[in-house]
Formats: C-alpha cells, sequence, structure tokens
C-alpha cells in the first residue's frame, strides 16, 4: 500500500512540475532568429515548400524493408548451434529467396530507376 501512495504522490508532484514548467516556458518570447525556418545564421534562397520527388520515398521504404530483413538474418550464427541445423538453413534459405526475388520484382518494375 505505500509504494502505491508513493507512486501517486511522485506522479502528482511530477505533473504538477510539469505543468507549472508549461505555464513558465509559455510567458518567455522566443527571439526572430528562433522563429525563422532556419537556425543555421544565413537566409533561404528559396522556398522551403518545394515538392520531394516520390522516388526519394520508394528508396528509402525500400531501404528500410530491406535492412529489417537483413536484420532477421542476424540470429544465425546462434541458430546453427542447435540439434537440427537443417530446419534453420531451409528458413534461411527461404528468407533470402524472398529478399532476392522482391529486390528483382522492384527492379523488374523499375523503382530502382532514378531517370523514367
Amino acid at each position: 500500500m505505500n509504494m502505491i501512495m508513493f507512486m501517486m504522490a511522485l506522479s502528482l508532484i511530477l505533473s504538477m512540475a510539469l505543468t507549472a514548467l508549461n505555464f513558465w516556458l509559455a510567458q518567455m518570447s522566443p527571439d526572430s532568429e528562433k522563429l525563422s525556418p532556419y537556425e543555421c545564421g544565413f537566409d533561404p534562397l528559396g522556398s522551403a515548400r518545394l515538392p520531394f520527388s516520390i522516388r526519394f520515398f520508394l528508396v528509402a521504404i525500400l531501404f528500410l524493408l530491406f535492412d529489417l530483413e537483413i536484420a532477421l538474418l542476424l540470429p544465425l550464427p546462434w541458430a546453427t548451434q542447435l540439434q537440427d541445423p537443417t530446419i534453420t538453413l531451409i528458413w534461411t534459405s527461404t528468407l533470402i529467396l524472398l529478399l532476392t526475388l522482391g529486390l528483382v520484382y522492384e527492379w523488374i518494375q523499375g523503382g530502382l530507376e532514378w531517370a523514367e
């Protein structure tokens, strides 16, 4: 019971401190440099609202997908120490085959080409 009361009191004190800090920080007014879109010291040459090509997002998503799939292969050196490593070999071969087929499909569809 004492632990529950301690946690409730601690959360109450923490929430009150965060609320007070929020009101205190709202009173401070930022300077013009802090309100500028770039804090690097020079004025921007063009608009920051130019649209990106969808190719950038496609390559980023493909990178994340293949990077995640490769991360699934990292524990394999420990999995080969099992009683029956043939199951591990089958799953690994299946995963690598799926990755290769996905890469070939993206390559054939033209998802990896910058020029259209």
